[in-house]
């Protein structure tokens, strides 16, 4: 049940006739886990808090650090040096009192991912670490669990949702990472602060689109987005039988 609080809090969302006061109470019991609280996990976060998300799950080994600050919004000045998951847990603290934080200030292993994963209704992909991706990735097809996905690179981003057992996964699209002498970190090519907020927040909106069964979620389009150009370009992608995540090969 809403509190009167949140009642007046939600009020913009609960007239929209596909949330309702029914589907704010629904937000507010979803737990949702954001795998990395940096460029495309702070604009998830916040925006998920401020949506009535009611738990909020932050996995992030990191400690705030000055370069961090051009993109990473759920961190300021009196961040550094403070573990992220501190950090980003005082800033939703801020937002929304409603909702509640837990942390995991740890790498996921693959060892570890399955017990936090299995934890939550719904995860939310923002790291740059392509091991982690896949890891997340095989995590969630076992559990069954929504995966939102996403990736940015100087002015350019990508996002896809992945629903088990209703469209492809992640090694469907990208089977094999790419050689580990390639450069494709932030740290190496680059990237323009906005780029993350724009397809962060499209995190989050198909995060509540999933949680809520509202809508025509990213399952089988990758969504491309140049912002250099102000262009989208929507790839249609398809199961891979023989994906070894979630393809005839893998059962």
């Amino acid at each position: 049940m809403l509190t009167v609080d949140e009642e007046a809090r939600y009020a913009r969302q609960i007239v929209i006739p596909e949330i309702g006061k029914e589907g704010q109470e629904k937000l507010k019991s979803s737990r949702v886990l954001i795998i990395g609280a940096g460029g495309l996990g702070s604009p998830s976060a916040m925006y998920l808090a401020c949506a009535g998300v009611g738990t909020i799950g932050i996995v992030d080994e990191d400690t705030v650090s000055i370069s961090n600050l051009q993109r990473q919004i759920l961190h300021d000045a009196d961040s550094l040096g403070m573990k992220k998951v501190e950090s980003a847990k005082r800033t939703l603290g801020r937002l929304n009192p409603h909702v509640r934080v837990e942390t995991y200030d740890t790498r996921l292993s693959r060892e570890r991912a399955k017990d936090i994963i299995a934890r939550y209704d719904l995860v939310v992909d923002a790291v740059d670490n392509l091991k982690t991706r896949y890891i997340v990735n095989d995590t969630c097809q076992e559990l069954g669990k929504p995966l939102i996905e996403a990736g940015v690179m100087q002015f350019d981003g990508m996002i896809l949702t992945i629903l088990p057992g209703k469209g492809p996964c992640f090694r469907c699209i990208f089977p094999h990472p790419p050689p580990e002498d390639a450069p494709w970190t932030a740290q190496e090519m680059g990237i323009f602060a906005a780029i993350p907020g724009i397809i962060g927040c499209m995190e989050a909106v198909e995060a509540v689109k999933v949680l809520l069964d509202i809508g025509s979620p990213l399952s089988g389009r990758l969504l491309l987005f140049s912002g250099l150009d102000m262009t989208w370009h929507e790839v249609k992608a398809s199961q891979d039988p023989n994906c070894k995540t979630c393809g005839k090969e893998s059962s």
